[in-house]
């Protein structure tokens, strides 16, 4: 019995060495089990669709070409509560990596766990404001406990589940922390202090692949410092035993309440990439590669609710023509480039005044050529190696042979169509009317002041009603003059509905530019006892900035009624009344 037993040992130790790997980097790429690998990856965010379209949205981005899969992890929606953890439905962390792996892609998991992302708060969670003595993103400890205690959690549930390349799973690339460097520049030392921190923290969780820093200029060995942007042709790591990443190739932007839809042709996305490259450039990812849907309340400030960034395939899981059936080619003119693109760095060779070409030969005999006219208006002929050709204005060819162009960002073939949907039945709406609070509703509270709108509904509602009640004399002058006084709200934002005695009169409303607001407006108050009632609603929380821990809503102040026998009634510290539309209310 004993030999069938070793032969067993011996099968089983066989398929282990087979599935596990390695990863690793040098000046010119990732290398995934010792083999220097050129990687395109696109951005798929799993809240951001639901379960049954995951399997078809990761074999589009297959289809299209991709080795990776890019991911944030949303911190706010794992731990809405301390210590409280969920990751079902939408948030199935597993079960999106699991698929990924399961249609041979890999994964870079970009934890953060700050991710902006324009999610809710930046993907922080709303309890985390409110920690005693806590400092957002800086050398802070009661930050530094949590965001540490987060991204422990994260990698814990990883490495559990064998999700990392060197157990075997598909996890070949870690981010902590996100485009940084500027609130760096910014606060000065505790801020450097923290990005140190943040980067040995990560490094010492000994998950087994490397970590990134995106926008981080300064990140410290081994991490990989990486580029975000339209164009990255002309970014260079730190250091020049690391490769040259480019975590968020803009291939479209978000929408904002008010503001256009976002649109980027094409042609410009290729001729970028191409760039990249051609300069060297082995790790490039779409941001977003599929946006999808802001669902619930997960946007950021003025974020619209569709995040379909203009992406190659749709907010509905539809393919976006011609921008996904271009890049597929670009992607299989670039991968015929592999060998030489990731063994030797390019010979420059200036073709005209605006046209150049970049040269990648290596032994034995592996040749690729990228002919480059940046000229924006203009095409032009050059000569390469005594052939002709034509190169389209701002536009690059690829040559994976260095002789044949088989494909030049700026010709696009592919079908200029984009699928529509329509509804195969009726819909039924329902409505909901809800009468202007009053101070003796149910489910209220009353306090001297006003409070800071979040302190309240800890974000579980975007409403939140002020009330308090004005006692009028007989004797004021406006009643027999007619000159009404004048309300004045001064609100943080967003939006602010005014009712007096019930009846709606006036709205305010910021925007993505200058959130806050103030109301200014005619009130017909009668003598007794009369209702102020203000509804203040919010459109998202800030996704980006310093000092998330300071950032308010709602109505701070001051209130004021002016045209009054007295003068002006200052009503800031006055008692009022708080309740939320559906009664959600927690910070009594």
């Amino acid at each position: 019995m004993l030999k069938p037993y070793i032969f067993l040992c011996m099968l089983l130790f066989s398929w282990i060495s087979v599935v596990t790997g390695s990863v690793s980097y040098d000046g010119k790429a990732i290398l995934i089990n010792g083999k220097r690998r050129l990687l395109l990856s696109g951005s798929i965010h799993y809240p951001r669709s639901t379960p049954d379209m995951w399997p078809d949205l990761i074999q589009k981005a297959k289809d299209g070409g991709l080795d990776v899969i890019q991911t944030y992890v949303f911190w706010n929606a794992h731990e809405p509560s301390p210590g409280k953890y969920y990751f079902e439905g939408r948030y199935d962390l597993l079960q999106f990596l699991r698929l990924v792996q399961k249609a041979g892609l890999y994964v870079h998991l970009r934890i953060g766990p700050f991710v902006c992302a324009e999610w809710n708060f930046g993907g922080f969670p709303v309890w985390l404001k409110y920690v005693p003595g806590i400092v957002f993103r800086e050398d802070n400890e009661p930050f530094k406990n949590a965001m540490r205690g987060f991204t422990e959690k994260i990698v814990n549930m990883m490495k559990a589940e064998n999700m990392f390349q060197p157990q075997g799973g598909p996890i070949i690339l870690a981010q902590i922390e996100n485009e940084y460097e500027l609130m760096e520049f910014d606060i000065g030392k505790t801020g450097k202090d923290y990005a140190y921190w943040a980067a040995n923290m990560a490094v010492g969780l000994k998950t087994g692949v490397p970590w990134v820093m995106c926008k981080q200029a300064d990140a410290p060995d081994p991490i990989i410092n990486a580029c975000n942007g339209f164009y990255c042709e002309n970014f260079n790591p730190n250091k020049n035993y690391k490769p040259k990443v480019w975590t968020e190739n803009w291939g479209g932007w978000l929408s904002e309440f008010g503001s256009p839809v976002p649109y980027r042709p094409v042609e410009d996305i290729a001729f970028a990439v191409a760039r990249f490259i051609q300069n060297n450039g082995t790790y490039m990812n779409y941001y977003m590669y599929h946006g999808g849907t802001n669902f619930g309340r997960t946007s950021g400030r003025f974020v619209t609710t569709s995040y379909d960034y203009d992406s190659p395939i749709d907010e509905y899981g539809l393919v976006r023509e011609p921008k996904w059936s271009h890049l597929r080619e670009l992607h299989k003119a670039i991968k015929l480039c592999e060998t030489a693109l990731v063994s030797v760095n390019p010979q420059v060779i200036w073709l005209g005044t605006n046209q150049e070409a970049h040269v990648f030969e290596s032994s034995p005999g592996a040749c690729a050529a990228f002919l480059a006219n940046y000229d924006p208006q203009y095409s032009v002929t050059v000569t390469f190696r005594n052939m002709k050709y034509d190169l389209l204005p701002w536009s690059v060819s690829i040559l994976p042979d260095c002789k044949t162009v088989v494909f030049n960002t700026a010709k696009v073939s592919a079908p200029k169509f984009h699928m529509g949907m329509w509804p195969i039945g009726k819909f039924f709406w329902q409505s909901y009317t809800e009468p202007a609070a009053t101070v003796g509703d149910k489910k209220t509270f009353t306090v001297d002041g006003l409070k800071e709108q979040l302190s309240v509904t800890w974000d579980k509602s975007d409403y939140l009603w002020y009330i308090t009640e004005v006692k009028i004399d007989g004797n004021e002058g406006f009643l027999k003059n007619g000159q009404l006084p004048i309300l004045t709200v001064e609100s943080a934002g967003h939006a602010l509905d005014v009712f007096i005695n019930g009846q709606l009169i006036g709205t305010a409303y910021g925007n993505s530019k200058n959130p806050s607001l103030t109301f200014n407006g005619k009130v017909n108050l009668r003598a007794g006892i009369n209702t102020i009632a203000l509804l203040s609603s919010s459109v998202g929380l800030p996704n980006i900035g310093t000092h998330f821990e300071r950032w308010n809503i709602g109505i701070l102040g001051p209130v004021t009624l002016k045209g009054l026998n007295s003068g002006t009634w200052d009503m800031s510290k006055w008692k009022w009344t708080y309740k939320t539309p559906f009664g959600h209310l927690t910070g009594a």
